[in-house]
């Protein structure tokens, strides 16, 4: 009689244990939270306001792929992901994925993969709303040109565009816009896009201006583990599902309306491996 009073017991926490892991979870794989990295300090890409508050087109495209995974915006927590961080953060499992600004190459192929592209950005420069003598990239040699570590765009000045400028990298494009604003530099370079929500901030209209130079397409993708194809398919449908419903246009102009962004169309998926 004992042992089938255990017996019981034995099967009726077997049930309940089932029971509760079936029930535990509100996203993919039974996690309750997804992690995800964005920029904390581009407005109008992904920005981390004063009030703890997360805006940007960036975190509009993180948070709709979010749902289509199975978490809803509470469910997220959100990680900072410099520029020179995003590998990192993606191979050591701190994020399940990476929407930061951040272009598609070969060389980062090597080592993360991508699902996208939901953006064609282009680098340009941002100067002083008075600066004339700034309307080419070949203008920028001997000047001070400031832009992040770890970014395309300051090599891609380095290497082919102007090799004898005074080239600053530091932590954050906050830093480069401060030392713009105070003369500590004379332009700022980056994808247009992230230039554009700079501009567009209203503490920062009138005292800037985007030079309007394609100095290079910048393919925005998003970044995840080496070889998980199966992550990598679900968030491309949802960025195809994005540019259907028009969620992705309507993102476009949220963010980028103010600085009178030109924007290139929604580019067509290819990350598949």
């Amino acid at each position: 009689m004992k042992l089938h009073k255990a017996s019981v017991a034995i099967a009726t926490g077997l049930t309940l244990s089932l029971a509760l892991t079936a029930c535990g979870g509100s996203g993919s794989g039974g996690d309750d939270k997804i992690t995800i990295g964005i920029k904390f300090d581009q407005p109008g890409v992904g920005l981390k306001t004063s009030d703890g508050k997360f805006t940007g087109f960036d975190v509009d495209i993180a948070t709709y792929i979010a749902k289509e995974l199975g978490y809803e915006a509470k469910d997220i927590e959100w990680k900072q992901a410099p520029s020179a961080d995003r590998e990192t953060l993606i191979r050591n499992g701190d994020v399940k994925f990476v929407a930061a600004s951040y272009t598609i190459n070969d060389k980062r192929k090597a080592e993360v993969s991508f699902a996208g592209p939901y953006l064609m950005a282009h680098q340009d420069l941002l100067v002083r709303a008075d600066e004339t003598a700034i309307t080419k990239a070949e203008d920028l040699n001997d000047k001070k040109l400031c832009s992040v570590s770890g970014s395309t765009s300051a090599q891609n000045v380095k290497d082919k565009l102007a090799p004898k400028a005074d080239l600053h990298q530091v932590g954050g494009y906050s830093e480069c816009l401060t030392g713009l604003e105070n003369k500590a530099y004379d332009a700022l370079t980056t994808d247009n896009s992230i230039l554009a929500g700079f501009a567009a901030q209203k503490e920062h209209q009138g005292k800037f201006k985007l030079v309007g130079l394609s100095l290079s397409d910048e393919p925005y993708g998003i970044g995840l583990k080496k070889g998980d194809t199966e992550l990598q398919g679900k968030i491309n449908k949802a960025l195809e599902k994005m540019q259907k419903d028009g969620s992705w246009e309507k993102f476009i102009k949220a963010n980028f309306g103010p600085a009178n962004y030109k924007n290139d169309p929604a580019p067509a998926i290819t990350e598949t491996s």
